[in-house]
């Protein structure tokens, strides 16, 4: 019988994050990376914590690392406990804890992606910026210059995922380059330059308030033009 995780980074979450461990915590162990939290967050993990002894996991960071910190150190802890997969999922319900079983019962693969198919609040800005960000991802990966299509991923972006032993062990083990929302691009390219399985199931998804800004675009554009000057072989 397979091991999961579910990893979940945190930051200023206390007014979902104990729902979500709630709703989460009959369908799988939980890994909640608390990120340097400024509100009740940490406290009520820790209660939480006291109730669920056996099956949640909570890792407080004593400063911010954002999600690449966060969901690494939640995969160096599934490395450690032997678990066969982890899905990462957001704190503030953007992502429905009850496809959890949709994931863990879906058909074996490295990267199994929750695409957005249908969504709720997602402002038009954050559409296009899918919607190309998915076009360069798709490219950078594709087989050579002349490929644009790639892979054909419909949604590169999507946090809501299941990594696969093969999969996260290569992430948990690389120097990451991304700081931010950009590891999402970062931990697929990885799983796929490795040969990995990579495959889509719709989710419903519903926008919260975002830690994304400006700053953070700037870091997703400046790391979609490392990858880009790499597939044309002017960087390493």
């Amino acid at each position: 019988m397979y091991k999961n995780l579910v990893i979940i980074p945190a930051f200023n979450e206390e007014q979902t994050i104990e729902e979500v461990v709630r709703t989460s915590i009959s369908k799988a162990d939980i890994c909640v990376v608390n990120d340097a939290s400024r509100d009740k967050t940490g406290s009520i993990l820790d209660r939480l914590a006291q109730e669920f002894p056996e099956r949640l996991y909570v890792i407080h960071h004593a400063t911010n690392t954002h999600i690449p910190g966060g969901i690494r150190d939640g995969m160096k802890l599934a490395l450690e406990k032997k678990y066969n997969y982890v899905v990462t999922m957001d704190a503030g319900l953007s992502h429905d804890p009850e496809m959890l079983p949709q994931f863990f019962n879906y058909p074996e693969c490295d990267v199994l992606i929750g695409k957005r198919e249908k969504v709720e609040g997602v402002p038009f800005y954050r559409k296009v910026i899918s919607y190309l960000a998915a076009k360069v991802l798709n490219y950078c990966m594709s087989s050579h210059v002349f490929d644009w299509k790639g892979p054909g991923i419909s949604d590169c972006t999507s946090g809501y995922r299941r990594y696969s032993s093969k999969a996260f062990t290569s992430i948990a083990n690389a120097t990451l380059e991304s700081r931010a929302f950009d590891f999402h691009m970062e931990a697929l390219t990885i799983a796929y330059r490795e040969g990995g399985k990579v495959e889509e199931i719709g989710i419903h998804y519903k926008f919260s308030n975002s830690s994304f800004n400006r700053r953070v675009l700037k870091l997703a554009i400046a790391f979609a033009w490392k990858l880009l000057k790499r597939k044309w072989g002017f960087a390493k």
